[in-house]
């Protein structure tokens, strides 16, 4: 029996942006901000209504509306994939340019954190999702996994892209591990070239990748938070259904939403007071037009 719209979950979905460009034929010099079509219908799957959040400054701006009042009306968030991460957000210079990443999405994505986090709603990131919420609570990444991590495998490869595999090891005891019991190793996607150096304080890693160890999995322990923050290094929207070679997403999904649902009929209440706990030198800056009532 379907459900009622009422009744259905609303999801946050973080934004990927196109940032203007005069070259381009179409929508010539004008942002996009969009979702990648995959992970909106994996949310979907399970009945929840998906919305995505769009960054409320820029040249264009109008209106008052804030993502504080996203974070309000929604029942929880998904940080999905996309550009580098700016190494300036962990306070690091880009090793190279082309790890530069995009600092106006890392402004964008710190915000919609911290207002989720305020309101006490669950968040969940996917790759590049991971990478900033371990960036927000205070830790670093490695720039690229292969220059800098000790005998790294290739964690992306650009021809094969999400065609691209290896084996994960799931911590013991950890909440991954309960979610999938039995599992000690499974094999996922891997798109990435960047990943977790230092993990934020007050989390913990759930899966490691075979051999080199790399963060693949990490979770906000509970005594340590208001609410449930997880993420995936992995694209678990872009597991094949029904397919038996690589990791089943619908346990992974079943428990960010069952969070979501669980903080919408016991809910924590606005959280006022972070100091120091979301990761915001340069987004102090767009704080007020970016999350602030």
């Amino acid at each position: 029996m379907s459900q009622t719209v009422s009744g259905r979950l609303k999801i946050g979905l973080s934004a990927c942006f196109s940032h203007a460009d005069p070259a381009r034929s179409l929508f010539t010099n004008k942002t996009l901000q969009y979702v990648e079509q995959s992970i909106a219908h994996w949310l979907m799957s399970a009945g929840a209504m998906v919305v995505m959040v769009p960054c409320p400054t820029g040249e264009t701006a109008r209106g008052d509306t804030k993502l504080s009042h996203y974070a309000e009306w929604l029942d929880g968030v998904v940080m999905h994939g996309g550009a580098d991460v700016w190494p300036g957000s962990y306070g690091e210079v880009p090793l190279k340019d082309a790890w530069i990443g995009d600092r106006i999405r890392d402004l964008y994505d710190l915000a919609l954190v911290e207002a989720f986090e305020q309101a006490g709603k669950p968040i969940f990131g996917v790759c590049r999702g991971l990478q900033l919420i371990n960036v927000a609570f205070g830790g670093t990444l490695y720039q690229d996994i292969e220059a800098q991590h000790p005998n790294a495998q290739r964690h992306r490869d650009p021809v094969t892209y999400d065609q691209n595999f290896h084996e994960i090891r799931v911590t013991p005891g950890s909440r991954l591990s309960h979610l999938y019991p039995g599992m000690e190793t499974a094999r996922v996607n891997s798109i990435h070239h960047q990943g977790v150096k230092d993990l934020a304080p007050g989390f913990e890693v759930e899966a490691w990748s075979i051999p080199d160890h790399v963060a693949e999995a990490i979770r906000r322990r509970p005594d340590r938070g208001r609410s449930y923050i997880a993420a995936t290094q992995w694209h678990p929207e872009f597991h094949q259904y029904g397919a038996t070679d690589t990791v089943d997403d619908t346990a992974i999904l079943q428990d960010f939403l069952w969070a979501c649902a669980t903080a919408k009929v016991s809910p924590r209440g606005p959280l006022r007071s972070a100091p120091g706990r979301i990761r915001n030198r340069a987004a102090r800056l767009l704080r007020q037009a970016l999350l602030m009532n």
